[in-house]
């Protein structure tokens, strides 16, 4: 979005600035900064913004937002806190700009499905996106003030480790179609309740819509379906099960795909398992809410971009490396262990890191995944720091053989292990939580190292 700095300082209630000068980049980060950007000065627990301003100065930025104004020759815009200043910028924008926002939240396929929902809409329409997974209290705020200014939809992820933040990303955005992907125990440690804890922290997103917004919500998840019981508006439920309007049938899963029909229309997808073809419904769904004919998204579908470490497939050597190592909890883990144990294959391997903020259901959980593994008959198990232990103690026990259940205190130690162990034939898992850094593997492995 483009605003004139006047306009900006008189948004964040700053004192008035006489500067002919329009704004169109938005930054809270001046390594990245570009010429005529505004830069926000925000504080951090471990860097201030305010530290940045001679960079900022020195890459040509238009003008900076701050607490205390420093020694830099371009406007300088004083405020009591930085934060508040960018989402009330934002807000506003907001507000002056009359495009449809679409709000995407889950415990997994945030990202992929808020890729695959801008992907569909703009068959239809200019359609702006979160870039990445920016979807907190500051990268919801930038992504509005970074929507194109001839844009007619936005597609808006929010994310949340506590109860209330996704409340305060709508007020923020206010979306008038909020997809909720599924329920599942990531971020469980905060909260008391669980998973039903985590469960009402996603329902704010459909809470926060109007009354004549609409709800798309996963049918095969019955917490998310149970969504639309709160919402006076229109739901759409997507997914497999008879109760979905928008529904995968006649289904067939493949290594690089996917094949379904849905609303008549036969769609080619390239993001694999059960949950990529959600991920696709939830679009489908989204477009559907906007008007779009299923059958004017079948190319828009097909070709779906796959995100980084998102479910990635690629070939080193012979040996053929899935690679979702972004994040990962308990529901994500099962859907990549379906995948590759479907995947072909002389051998199956399975680098799984610890699954982190579960709360006390955490060793459980771990459990679970390894009995998991065995069932689908995963050949390797690797298990990667922590309580990953765990998941190696329970393949043993559901009959995976010690010799093919390891433990790794490292990412480091298993991508060694694997340069001497992986061979031509073999598929290879690599899926952890994002502190684990489970791609330190792969690459140990598989780019330093030779399989």
């Amino acid at each position: 979005m483009t605003f004139s700095i006047a306009a900006i300082a008189e948004m964040v209630s700053g004192p008035p600035v006489a500067v002919d000068k329009t704004v169109s980049g938005w930054s809270i980060d001046s390594r990245t900064i570009n010429p005529g950007d505004c830069f926000f000065a925000l504080r951090g627990p471990s860097n201030d913004g305010h530290d940045y301003i001679a960079n900022v100065l020195e890459k040509r930025a238009a003008v900076a937002i701050v607490e205390r104004e420093g020694d830099a020759t371009i406007p300088q815009i004083v405020v009591p806190d930085t934060l508040v200043a960018l989402q009330d910028l934002a807000r506003k924008a907001r507000k002056r700009w009359d495009g449809r926002v679409v709000g995407v939240t889950g415990s997994a396929g945030k990202t992929t499905t808020k890729d695959a929902i801008a992907g569909l809409l703009s068959v239809g329409m200019r359609t702006g996106r979160t870039i990445g997974n920016y979807n907190n209290h500051f990268g919801v705020p930038l992504s509005i003030l970074r929507l194109p200014d001839d844009s007619r939809a936005a597609v808006i992820e929010m994310g949340m480790n506590h109860a209330g933040e996704i409340r305060d990303l709508a007020q923020i955005a206010k979306p008038e179609i909020g997809v909720v992907t599924n329920v599942g125990w990531a971020h469980a440690e905060y909260f008391p309740d669980g998973i039903e804890g985590v469960a009402l922290a996603k329902r704010e997103l459909i809470e926060e819509l109007p009354s004549d917004g609409i709800a798309v919500l996963n049918a095969d998840d019955e917490r998310v379906r149970a969504f639309h019981e709160i919402h006076p508006g229109r739901s759409i439920l997507f997914g497999f099960s008879q109760e979905a309007e928008v529904r995968a049938e006649d289904v067939h899963l493949c290594p690089n795909g996917a094949k379904f029909h849905c609303l008549g229309v036969e769609f080619t997808s390239p993001l694999a398992g059960r949950h990529g073809v959600s991920n696709v419904l939830a679009a489908i769904a989204t477009a559907r809410a906007l008007d779009l004919a299923p059958e004017t998204l079948v190319d828009a579908v097909r070709t779906l971009a796959i995100g980084k470490m998102r479910g990635e497939r690629v070939d080193r050597n012979g040996v053929t490396i899935i690679n979702d190592s972004y994040n990962a909890n308990p529901e994500a883990m099962r859907s990549m262990l379906e995948l590759l144990s479907g995947t072909p294959a002389r051998r199956r391997i399975a680098v799984l890191g610890e699954m982190l903020e579960l709360g006390p259901e955490a060793s459980a959980l771990h459990h679970g995944i390894g009995k998991f593994a065995a069932e689908q008959g995963i050949d390797v198990l690797l298990g990667v720091r922590g309580a990953a232990r765990l998941m190696v103690e329970s393949a043993i026990e559901a009959g995976m053989s010690d010799s093919a259940a390891l433990f790794f205190e490292s990412p480091d130690e298993a991508g060694a292990f694997l340069c001497g162990f992986a061979h031509p034939g073999d598929a290879v898992l690599f899926k952890g939580s994002r502190g684990v850094q489970v791609e330190k593997a792969l690459s140990r492995a598989f780019e330093e190292g030779k399989p």
